[in-house]
């Protein structure tokens, strides 16, 4: 993403998984500037746009509603700040989780272009996403390390010859997420957010897990759309679809009973 939060870098990819043993350095016949889906925190999301008939006039929320809704509105207004060490740390734990094998040379490294990030801070790809985006990588990378190693090394499927970035794309679905369930709001103006808050009150992981399902369905989407970078933002619109179709549906009452989670693999 450059310095506006304009674009996005679409990776080549050179073989299923990723080269590992050596830091990855891109030339400009390796690296396209792309429309991004994500455009930064505040402004709109050309994947991310509200549908009129999805509206419905605000619910009252029950304490508790308002109590959980409210905690995760804070991690949302959490900036990744790189000056303090908590956030330093959760990024090195991402490292490790991603690549056990090899030891990280320093918080500003090339070797963060291994995972998808497009320089060698990544501190500047959290500009719109905040800390949150951060700690659902790690959630994902904890929770199911499979379904994570496979997105992060391409190792599932035909791929396309222009891959998407990993980490971006990570951050691309926080924000997607965040504009789906309308989460900066009062309280949810959509039966998708109204329904999501259930899941929420039930589960305080609820928008880590669903995270992670919608991770794994743009990756699944992507696949069946045989999509190369040019088709990134069509492939956020169609999962973003499939995830308000399952969530709507009147006999799902919890994230796990979503068809998508289906595909997750511990």
């Amino acid at each position: 993403m450059d310095d506006r939060g304009g674009s996005f870098v679409a990776v080549r990819r050179i073989s299923q998984g990723l080269e590992r043993g050596s830091v990855y350095h891109s030339s400009s016949a390796e690296v396209v500037a792309g429309s991004a889906a994500w455009l930064g925190r505040g402004l709109s999301c050309v994947c991310a746009q509200g549908r009129d008939g999805d509206s419905r006039p605000s619910i009252d929320l029950t304490p508790a509603q308002e109590e959980c809704l409210q905690r995760l509105q804070n991690r949302i207004d959490v900036g990744y700040d790189s000056s303090i060490p908590q956030h330093q740390e959760a990024l090195k734990d991402l490292w490790k989780l991603a690549f056990p094998e090899e030891e990280l040379h320093g918080i500003v490294s090339e070797q963060w272009k291994e995972m998808g990030w497009q320089g060698k801070d990544p501190s500047t790809d959290f500009r719109g996403g905040g800390f949150i985006s951060l700690e659902n990588l790690l959630y994902f990378a904890r929770s199911f390390p499979k379904s994570f190693q496979d997105l992060l090394r391409k190792q599932v499927g035909d791929r396309s010859v222009w891959e998407y970035p990993f980490a971006v794309a990570g951050i691309n679905i926080t924000f997607m997420l965040i504009q789906m369930l309308d989460l900066e709001a009062v309280k949810p103006r959509s039966i998708v957010g109204e329904t999501f808050l259930r899941f929420l009150t039930v589960n305080e992981a609820a928008f880590d897990i669903l995270y992670c399902i919608a991770f794994k369905l743009m990756d699944q989407q992507w696949l069946s759309m045989r999509a190369s970078y040019m088709e990134f933002n069509t492939v956020m619109k169609s999962t973003r679809r499939q995830l308000e179709r399952e969530i709507m549906v009147e006999d799902i009452t919890c994230l796990e009973d979503l068809p998508s989670y289906s595909l997750l693999t511990q």
